[in-house]
């Protein structure tokens, strides 16, 4: 298993790995949150950083970016100040081409993602997909940015926040709603459905409270680093906790390598299709 190297990990394709009980003949899914889950403090936020290296926005823009960062590592998500640091973004790429945004989240990923990703989360990703499992990166965050980073640790995919795109150009307005909270569930049950996978077969990692729909969602859920709130109702339920530290990253490898069931070689997807649009009748109203 490599670190966290930007190099691609993958299974053992000719592996039918069964430890954790029986094989599975349909795919399973791994989902984990990106912010403070998979990486330290929020991706959006060196979006803004590399923005205003380039010139692109100015120290007034960045602002609100930087509060958030501050707030968010401090004390967990904050719905109305990631709700005010989304807006100012979404109006910082209009008028912005699909290349320059995806140019821009593949500068930030060397100096400004990679060096802040956790390294146990990351493992914990990569022992799924030697179980043959599908590794979907689920956040808030612009899909751009999650697609960089799936793409870069050798991970299925990313369902992130999406744009809307007219004659070439961001407009700043969504494509349905911000993948946050309740969205993440929709999304989530969307495409366990598209691929045949079973929701209490499949896995989910957050950090935050505001994930309850999804975690809630899947058989096996794992809090890692988690909130006050997400800490208290982990506990009151029996959840495992994922503490950023080697004993915590041992048992949670050993949980996922006893318990996790193998995906059979027939059953796993040889080019994942892309993930769905998740617009539901509500995203249409």
């Amino acid at each position: 298993m490599s670190d966290v190297t930007g190099e691609t990990p993958r299974g053992d394709a000719d592996a039918d790995p069964v430890a954790g009980g029986s094989s599975s003949d349909r795919p399973i899914v791994a989902f984990f949150d990106v912010d403070n889950t998979l990486m330290r403090g929020t991706s959006l936020f060196h979006v803004g950083v590399e923005a205003f290296r380039r010139k692109v926005i100015t120290w007034r823009d960045i602002a609100p970016f930087a509060w958030h960062q501050m707030r968010f590592t401090r004390v967990g998500e904050n719905d109305a100040h990631l709700a005010s640091a989304r807006e100012r973004a979404l109006e910082l790429v209009a008028g912005k081409t699909p290349d320059e945004i995806a140019h821009l989240a593949e500068s930030i990923w060397e100096d400004r993602i990679h060096p802040r990703l956790w390294p146990e989360t990351v493992a914990l990703a990569q022992e799924h997909i030697a179980k043959g499992h599908e590794v979907w990166l689920i956040s808030a965050t612009p899909w751009e940015v999650g697609d960089v980073i799936a793409r870069r640790l050798g991970l299925t995919g990313a369902l992130g926040t999406r744009v809307e795109v007219v004659d070439g150009q961001y407009t700043g307005k969504l494509v349905g709603h911000v993948m946050h909270g309740e969205r993440k569930a929709v999304a989530a049950r969307e495409l366990v459905g598209a691929i045949g996978a079973r929701l209490e077969d499949c896995w989910a990692y957050s950090d935050s409270r505001n994930d309850l729909p999804l975690l809630n969602l899947v058989g096996n859920r794992v809090v890692v680093n988690p909130d006050a709130l997400l800490e208290r109702h982990a506990s009151e339920h029996g959840w495992p906790v994922l503490q950023l530290k080697s004993s915590s990253l041992r048992e949670a490898q050993k949980r996922v390598k006893r318990e996790a069931r193998a995906v059979r070689k027939s059953a796993r997807r040889a080019s994942p299709t892309a993930p769905l649009q998740h617009r539901s009748e509500a995203d249409e109203a």
